[in-house]
């Protein structure tokens, strides 16, 4: 059972039953802060992409290929991996259960890959940014592990959830029901998810270092090569405040 009725309408009944609020002083204070955390990041993720890549051939399995597209489908159908909504074209992500970043570690690796809801992905989010996760051991778990029974008053997480599923026990039926599909996928490709658990540690070390010396290096030739224009600032100085 579906906890949302499919159909074209579906769109307009989302945007009333899940309510969107926004602080755009909050986002601008955001992504003006980030933007030399966002050059590491970047190339943690071109070093854990290469990573897959070379365990997909040496496994020879392509997350591309026909008989993985058809193993997703067959366990998820067309739905979110972790609310089983239906998908849309425009409302649809590619998912990593184990999150590709530097506290995670994930791949891009046979039976790390399946989509989700773009909700759902960004949701995710705050369980994949923690250093230590608490409720379980991979991101994913811990995201459907928030049944508003373990975390305490004000979770986010848990909150998303109840307004997925309003009645206590559907939700907790609904999410474990998730973890059931998500374990009987990754069941069919073991060797792959064995070889990144015992690979983990030595990759996550590295990612460490990768990350830190991107770090160091943004700061350093950001500060040298804005000194070395010499700007004249000397026009732009005054005392207006505009509102």
């Amino acid at each position: 059972m579906a906890p949302w009725v499919a159909g074209r309408r579906r769109s307009d009944e989302t945007r009333r039953w899940l309510p969107m609020s926004f602080d755009s002083a909050k986002a601008l204070k955001t992504a003006t802060g980030r933007a030399k955390s966002d050059v590491a990041n970047k190339l943690v993720s071109m070093f854990l992409h290469e990573i897959s890549r070379r365990v997909s051939v040496a496994g020879g399995v392509q997350v591309s290929s026909p008989d993985y597209l058809r193993a997703v489908v067959n366990v998820f159908g067309h739905r979110c991996v972790y609310c089983n909504r239906d998908l849309e074209q425009d409302r649809a992500a590619v998912e990593h259960l184990d999150g590709m970043n530097r506290f995670r570690v994930g791949l891009h690796v046979p039976g790390n890959v399946a989509v989700s809801c773009r909700r759902c992905n960004n949701e995710k989010r705050r369980d994949d940014q923690k250093q230590t996760l608490t409720l379980a051991s991979t991101g994913w778990e811990s995201f459907l592990a928030h049944d508003g029974t373990r975390c305490p008053k004000g979770c986010k997480t848990c909150d998303y959830w109840t307004l997925v599923w309003q009645d206590e026990r559907q939700k907790r039926h609904f999410l474990a029901e998730s973890v059931k599909r998500v374990v009987k996928f990754r069941k069919g490709f073991a060797r792959f998810i064995k070889w990144s658990d015992d690979a983990r540690p030595a990759i996550q070390h590295r990612v460490e270092a990768l990350y830190r010396t991107c770090q160091d290096f943004a700061t350093s030739e950001i500060d040298k090569l804005t000194s070395e224009l010499n700007f004249d600032f000397s026009d732009l100085k005054t005392n207006e405040v505009r509102g």
